[in-house]
């Protein structure tokens, strides 16, 4: 690096890349690709430290100072930067401005130590103009917002490590706990508790179709005799009624659609138009951003987060992580000069919209997202330059940040009441119509909605023929219609997020990891949009409502994240509040106390719902199953009975348990004989899947209880008879793509006789085989595996066919066109970067050095830049030990006698195995007469 040019650092290598053409030859920017340092790992504090940090990495008795290593990852990094570095003549830390973006420049600074000027420059959006204004308006480094992200990362860990053992020992191994992600689990749990206890209720009305100039409408009927019709929002959760209302059976309703029908006409009796406006929504914050492109793209809020992370790295979009929806005067000026250019001079308003951020951190207090540069690209001008994913996100930032400016939508909503004589009672029907007479914001954006409970009440949209109170209507199609009201719907990501927002719980930047956590340890599944909990999730919140209640409290948690902004804000001190969190204070007991006076858990009662009186459903080590006892034998081992993984907890009614218990047995269902050997081929739902099995066939001398036709077995032979070991039946388990409802004798069969034999390689002469195993279908020569496309394969596969597969590459272009993504050469080896599923995970490769990606990141979260530092960072790691020998560089230790090798002794014959079990035989005869001899003196 040349004289006096400045060093650049940055989080992201594509920040890197963009900032570098800003700045010129006179800067160089290098990245720290995140982090470089984060609380240590056990194994890595010295001896003479594990005292104090031991547990945590943190010395909780003496300001609950943490202890930080550079990771091993990124000693490579900090060398660079090292190198960098001796050589500028100035420092400035140009990392995210806000808590995590500064903490990562303190850790900066701290490794570095710097010995010229440093400075914190800090943008929110990779355009020209803001990196040279950046440059020109720097800061020092905010020690608040460091202590808020210290605070918050040592509070997680406290949490995490102290709760999260406990849900080890009694609900499952591998579970976790943590402040935010323990809250929204219990959300989603507690709506479908909400769901469980519900009653729908049954109510009726009647529609029909009103006819006047020429056109029809439907109409629905609202009132009887000046009574108000039920509603669906006139039942409260129990079925019961919240008010006075008319509740019509289903004859009633019939018997009144009938009488409509009879009528056939109708007066109208009241004709009400009101006008009305819409106001458009404010621009993006990162919470909203999230639910949006949930709403209208489905994206999941870590892809949302994801694609949002790479718009603004390359430029497009201004900083993705605000509560801010304050828009810039540029900014404001760029969204109203394009709404006039696309829309005309009355969609803008005289004057420029202000929104009011809800963010209490006004040092977090950044733009709201918007496409960036004081004039904004539409989405037609970039999309060659952005992939779909960009492309749809840009998109709807853009409307989104043009419409905000834009005028209100302006409407007029007609209501029109009919009168009919049915059957002497006076039937009341409405309809209603909304025509705009100016869209204004509603020509570039309108916002999604969530699903509602109840929607069937909502009354259609329509547009009304002109008619006036007394006019003639005829009336036809009367038809009774049923209604039930339905449980509040279950959370989505996007409704998630806005609950956790509303309850003001966690940082929305964090939303999309937390939600992501919740889904990978298994506490809730996806169902379609829908976020369903495990019941694994019901014992865990169970748990931690039992014996953490404090911590699980939604107003609680919340009350912790007002502290940490308070710490941001410089307003509270950091070791106090930790000390009152920790240790207690007279407010608030603390987490130490808690663990250390938790007393006895049952387990068995943690992991217990009653469905039934008879009926109890557990989860086990295997999922989720149904208990059921014998009430009249109280005493006898209650029968198991497997619950569907698909089958929800608020599908789990009693009448659904019964069905259940009461379902035949799939799992004993006679396939057939084996022709081979007479044997019974039975498939079986057992506790590890379904498998099939081959019986010995019922004897015909074997004796038969006439009363019941069941095989009466032997009597068990008298204690300390010799028992004889029968060999175990051959069983083999279904492939993913099979059913125990549906599986066939010929299939089972085929099952059985896995593994299949396909052929002789004719040049090594190893027989090659053809499997099932845990990771799928695969081939098998020696120790050479290779995987199989379909399970199918495993019964189709040629001997031509597998010897082509083992004739490529095992990890080269036999796999090449099932690479999940695909990247450009890496500058190391020169060779493009593919990232993979294979049979323990989708992992990273150029074909060279493989990398796993970690559980709970997704392989669309990868970009070239992460890609890139991930191979970096292997390859500086080595390669891995082999197993059996010693990893690290062995220590002067004392020598010992160097162990000759066993001898294999030679295998022995018939007569001496007899000589030796008769030598063996009067040994232990010896024995026994010495000690009785000592026990007889």
């Amino acid at each position: 690096m040349a004289e006096g040019k400045k060093l650049v650092i940055v989080e992201s290598p594509t920040k890197m890349r963009s900032i570098q053409g800003y700045l010129g030859d006179g800067y160089e920017v290098l990245s720290s690709v995140g982090h470089i340092r984060d609380l240590a790992d056990k194994k890595d504090i010295p001896a003479a430290d594990k005292k104090a940090y031991g547990k945590y990495s943190i010395d909780v008795e003496n300001g609950f100072d943490p202890y930080y290593v550079v990771s091993d990852r990124k000693t490579k990094t900090v060398a660079e930067l090292r190198r960098a570095l001796k050589t500028a003549d100035e420092l400035l830390l140009a990392t995210d401005e806000d808590r995590e973006g500064e903490a990562i420049a303190w850790h900066l600074l701290e490794t570095l130590k710097p010995k010229v000027p440093v400075k914190r420059m800090v943008f929110h959006e990779i355009t020209k103009d803001a990196i040279q204004a950046a440059v020109g308006n720097t800061r020092e480094l905010d020690l608040a917002l460091v202590d808020a992200q210290e605070t918050r990362r040592i509070l997680d860990r406290l949490y995490g490590w102290d709760v999260s053992p406990v849900l080890w020992y009694k609900v499952k191994t591998g579970l976790s706990a943590g402040r935010v992600q323990s809250a929204a689990t219990r959300m989603i749990v507690d709506r479908e508790r909400e769901r469980m206890a519900f009653v729908s209720a049954e109510y009726w009305d009647v529609e029909a179709s009103a006819a006047a100039s020429g056109s029809s409408f439907t109409v629905r009927l609202v009132r009887v005799d000046g009574g108000q019709l039920a509603r669906g929002t006139d039942f409260d959760d129990t079925g019961s009624l919240k008010k006075a209302v008319v509740v019509l059976s289903e004859k009633q309703a019939g018997e009144l659609a009938a009488a409509v029908e009879a009528a056939g006409a109708a007066r109208v009796s009241k004709v009400e138009a009101k006008p009305g406006t819409r106001s458009p929504y404010a621009p993006f914050t990162t919470s909203t951003m999230q639910q949006e492109a949930g709403r209208k793209l489905s994206m999941s809020a870590k892809q949302a987060m994801s694609v949002a992370q790479r718009l603004y790295e390359k430029g497009y979009i201004t900083y993705m992580r605000t509560d801010s929806t304050a828009l810039s005067t540029q900014a404001v000026q760029a969204a109203r000069n394009q709404a006039v250019a696309l829309y005309g001079d009355a969609a803008v308003p005289l004057k420029p919209r202000v929104y009011k951020s809800k963010s209490k951190n006004a040092q977090e207090a950044h733009e709201a997202i918007r496409p960036s540069g004081e004039t904004f690209r539409t989405p037609a001008s970039v999309s060659s330059q952005l992939d779909k994913e960009e492309q749809r996100l840009y998109d709807l930032i853009w409307k989104r940040t043009v419409a905000s400016q834009m005028a209100d939508a302006k409407y007029e909503t007609t209501t029109v009441t009919l009168e009919v004589d049915a059957a002497g009672k006076k039937a009341e029907f409405t309809a209603s119509g909304t025509v705009y007479t100016f869209k204004g914001f509603l020509e570039a954006y309108e916002e999604g909605r969530d699903e509602k409970r109840n929607s069937q009440d909502a009354a259609d949209d329509q547009s009304l023929p002109a008619v006036a109170v007394g006019d003639e209507l005829g009336m036809s199609d009367a038809e009774a219609k049923g209604h039930r009201t339905t449980p509040k719907p279950r959370y989505t990501e996007a409704s998630l997020v806005k609950a956790l927002e509303e309850h003001g719980i966690g940082r929305p930047s964090t939303f999309a990891s937390i939600i992501g956590t919740v889904i990978d340890r298994g506490y809730a599944t996806k169902r379609g949009q829908a976020l369903v909990p495990t019941w694994l999730a019901f014992s865990v919140v169970r748990l931690l409502e039992q014996h953490f209640t404090d911590l699980i409290d939604y107003d609680f948690t919340a009350a912790l994240e007002d502290d940490l902004d308070a710490i941001a804000r410089g307003e509270q001190n950091r070791n106090e509040w930790l000390r009152s969190f920790y240790f207690g204070s007279d407010a608030h007991v603390g987490l130490r106390q808690i663990v250390d006076n938790l007393g006895e858990i049952d387990a068995r009662a943690l992991n217990s719902t009653r469905i039934t009186e008879t009926a109890t459903l557990r989860f086990g080590k295997y999922g989720p199953y149904l208990e059921v006892s014998d009430p009249e034998n109280p005493e006898a081992k209650p029968r198991i009975v497997n619950v569907p993984e698909d089958l929800a907890p608020d599908e789990l009614t009693s009448v659904k348990a019964q069905e259940l218990i009461d379902a035949p047995v799939a799992g004993d269902r006679v396939l057939g004989e084996n022709p081979e050997n007479g044997k019974i081929i039975v498939v079986k739902d057992g506790r590890f899947g379904p498998y099939v099995q081959e019986n010995d066939p019922v004897s015909e001398d074997a004796a038969v209880d006439e009363a019941t036709g069941e095989v009466v077995e032997e009597a068990p032979k008298k204690r300390g008879a010799k028992k004889d070991v029968a060999p175990k039946p051959r069983t083999a388990s279904l492939l993913r793509s099979m059913s125990v409802d549906t599986i066939e004798l010929e299939q089972a069969l085929q099952l059985l006789s896995l593994p299949r034999v396909v052929g002789v390689d004719p040049e090594s002469g190893d027989e090659i085989t053809a499997q099932n195993g845990r990771f799928g279908p695969y081939l098998k020569k020696g120790a050479d595996s290779r995987s199989l496309e379909s399970e199918q394969q495993i019964f189709d596969v040629t001997l031509e066919q597998a010897l082509e597969i083992y004739a490529q590459p095992k990890y080269g272009a036999r796999r090449a066109s099932s690479a999940l993504a695909e990247f450009d050469a890496d500058p190391t080896s020169g060779k493009p970067i593919r990232i993979r599923d294979g049979r323990f995970g989708p992992y990273v490769t150029d074909g060279e050095t493989n990398v796993t990606i970690p559980r709970g990141q997704q392989p669309t979260d990868i970009t070239f830049e992460i890609a890139v530092q991930m191979l970096a960072d292997k390859r500086a790691k080595g390669p891995a030990p082999q197993r059996g020998r010693a990893a690290a560089k062995k220590a002067p230790a004392k020598t010992t006698a160097k162990k000759a090798p066993t001898k294999k002794a030679p295998a022995k014959t018939d007569a001496e195995k007899a000589a030796a079990r008769s030598a063996a035989a009067k040994k232990a005869a010896a024995t026994r007469a010495a000690n009785a001899a000592k026990k007889s003196s």
